[in-house]
């Protein structure tokens, strides 16, 4: 679900190849602070619980002192420790029960902030541009977010609940031992806990860089993984299971490798803990023994020193685990606020107003647009598509058609120039507003993992099912959805496998006519529908767009020959502007292109009536 820490290897990348930004762990702590203070009175309450506990915890080794000191055989036996001992037990529940009472509290806290997080984070990357999705690897993004999800989990139950409980109770009994004995018990417990946390601190640190290789391989196959399973078909066709094998191994090796380097440096650090916690129980129960044997100590300061010791230790043994799985914690979390940290590239100025439709127009001013700096796209275009109006752009693949839809949707800012819908500025509205009002056909229909409904209605989701079976029937493709098991409710498959590319196509057309928009942009509309299916589709798209201002990009011209503006595309310029007629009268790019494919329309008819002839012959 999911800001971070980013000390990590040189040369690492993120997911969209830029140098990731260093984090500190207390910039990682802070950002998830007003996530936790969202509840308050829940954050209040679990803090006294969890002093309460510990005060019982602490104070159990104190009552265990009296009952064996009350047992000893120089004093008498008298009712005395049967009070102690329902005090004993009193306390050992008080301290279990307010633990658990604190943890059922501070419950609501941590899965509200998980979801919170979680949240912003997709928001965050819906609200990131085009170039940044173009970039990115939807299988390592993904595992990202799903550990930082866990590590949210991790870092407010044990940081919040572990540490500073175990760091109070350790001053508490310190300073029981500091009263009620000698000097020399408060120095041994000390100069333990600080050799014991610096050790802790140093091992730690330096296996961090284990588990973050851990997380960048992990990341990195799970990608290869999830990439090669949507091209599953690619794959087979070049039959490249055994490549693709290798390649996600390759990423689990490193991993391997990591993991093995991560466990047995464990195992180095938990023996270390264990060594320095065993010289300091050894010296405090000789101080301990000594003082029985001297006198100056009962029976029972040897049991109360011993119980502490023990108290003391376990907690501070877990504690070295904590830390360890704290860290690991803002590790598995660094990439995952390191997203929100991602810089969103097209944003709403403060306060500005919604698109305000009325006829809309659409012109562009000028316009000049570079993906990279390096590279530019667009050079000086300028045209108008004047309301209810039908405009279409041809040209070579490369020459810009495509980007003039993705900046009319203000995927991208344009470098200078200005686009204007209805003469607004449109990064002067609201970028909602702005594509709510156009509606588009993409040449490359990638569907949801969902039914045929519910993509289709993805349109406008609140429309009502028969609204949905009419958009279908202006497509074409009703008729083909009824004859399917499911009907409607057939799924689509991952991207939408299931339909062919024809069908994938129709469910796009219908998902545009549903949403009704202002302005439609076609783009490819029909490349992947056979001669007849276009035809009969050509008709309904004429007829949608009667009454709203549209752009039509295509290669097809026999397409768009109606269209009242035909517009030339060449490496990023218009080149040529007209009507059809206008444009084959100047014998110049487009009627060239209008020839070439009146040739090739040519041969493939005549390619589609050779089987007819033979047929015809060897009937004779």
């Amino acid at each position: 679900m999911t800001g971070a820490i980013f000390l990590i290897l040189p040369m690492r990348t993120t997911h969209t190849g830029k140098p990731p930004k260093n984090r500190n762990d207390w910039k990682t702590i802070g950002t998830l602070l007003p996530y936790v203070w969202e509840f308050k009175g829940r954050v209040v309450v679990a803090l006294v619980l969890l002093v309460l506990a510990k005060l019982a915890n602490v104070t159990v080794p104190l009552a265990l002192k009296e009952i064996v000191d009350s047992l000893s055989p120089t004093e008498q036996v008298l009712a005395l420790p049967v009070a102690l001992l329902l005090g004993y037990g009193a306390l050992r529940f008080g301290a279990t029960l307010f633990g658990e009472l604190r943890d059922a509290v501070f419950a609501k806290v941590t899965q509200r902030a998980i979801r919170r997080v979680a949240l912003r984070v997709f928001n965050h990357l819906h609200a990131l541009s085009l170039r940044f999705h173009l970039e990115r690897q939807t299988g390592g993004v993904s595992r990202d977010i799903e550990r930082g999800s866990r590590g949210i989990s991790f870092l407010l139950q044990f940081m919040l609940f572990n540490i500073l409980p175990t760091l109070v109770e350790i001053i508490l009994v310190a300073v029981i031992l500091l009263v009620q004995y000698d000097i020399w018990f408060a120095v041994v417990t000390f100069v333990t806990l600080i050799l014991y946390i610096a050790f802790t601190l140093f091992v730690t640190e330096w296996r961090m860089v284990f588990r973050r290789t851990m997380n960048d391989s992990d990341s990195q196959a799970n990608t290869r993984a999830i990439d090669s399973l949507l091209n599953y078909e690619t794959v087979k066709y070049f039959g490249n299971e055994q490549w693709e094998a290798r390649r996600y191994d390759e990423g689990m090796a490193t991993w391997e490798n990591a993991a093995v380097r991560n466990q047995t440096s464990l195992a180095g650090l938990n023996a270390g803990q264990a060594a320095i916690i065993a010289v300091g129980m050894t010296l405090l129960m000789v101080l301990a023994a000594t003082g029985v044997v001297n006198g100056t100590m009962t029976i029972g300061d040897l049991v109360l020193v011993n119980a502490f010791m023990l108290q003391l230790y376990m907690p501070l043994n877990f504690l070295g685990f904590v830390y360890r799985e704290i860290r690991h914690s803002l590790a598995d979390m660094e990439k995952m606020f390191g997203l929100l940290e991602e810089n969103t590239e097209i944003k709403d100025q403060p306060g500005v107003p919604d698109l305000k439709l009325g006829s809309a127009t659409v012109r562009f001013e000028n316009v000049n647009f570079s993906y990279e700096a390096k590279r530019q796209i667009l050079f000086d275009v300028s045209f108008e598509i004047a309301a209810g109006h039908t405009i279409a752009v041809v040209g070579h693949s490369g020459s810009g058609k495509s980007t003039l839809a993705r900046l009319l949707f203000r995927f991208y800012d344009v470098n200078s120039g200005a686009i204007r819908v209805n003469g607004q500025d449109t990064r002067e509205v609201r970028q909602t507003s702005l594509r709510a009002a156009i509606g588009i056909v993409p040449q490359d229909t990638v569907l949801f993992n969902d039914t045929i409904f519910y993509n289709i209605a993805y349109g406008r989701p609140s429309a009502s099912r028969k609204e949905v079976i009419e958009a279908a029937q202006s497509a074409h493709i009703h008729d083909f959805i009824v004859t399917l098991p499911d009907g409607y409710e057939s799924r689509v498959g991952e991207r939408g496998l299931k339909l062919s590319g024809g069908e994938k196509q129709r469910v796009a057309i219908a998902r545009a006519i549903l949403k009704s928009p202002r302005i439609l942009i076609f783009d490819e509309a029909t490349s992947a529908l056979d001669s007849k299916s276009e035809k009969a589709i050509q008709a309904e798209l004429k007829r949608i767009a009667e009454k709203r201002t549209t752009m039509v990009i295509a290669h097809r011209l026999s397409t768009i020959i109606d269209a009242n503006q035909i517009l030339v595309m060449e490496q990023g310029r218009i080149v040529e502007r007209g009507t059809h007629r206008e444009l084959l009268a100047r014998k110049g790019v487009y009627s060239v292109m209008w020839e070439l494919q009146q040739q090739e329309e040519a041969l493939r008819a005549a390619d589609d009536s050779l089987p007819s002839i033979a047929e015809a012959l060897s009937l004779r």
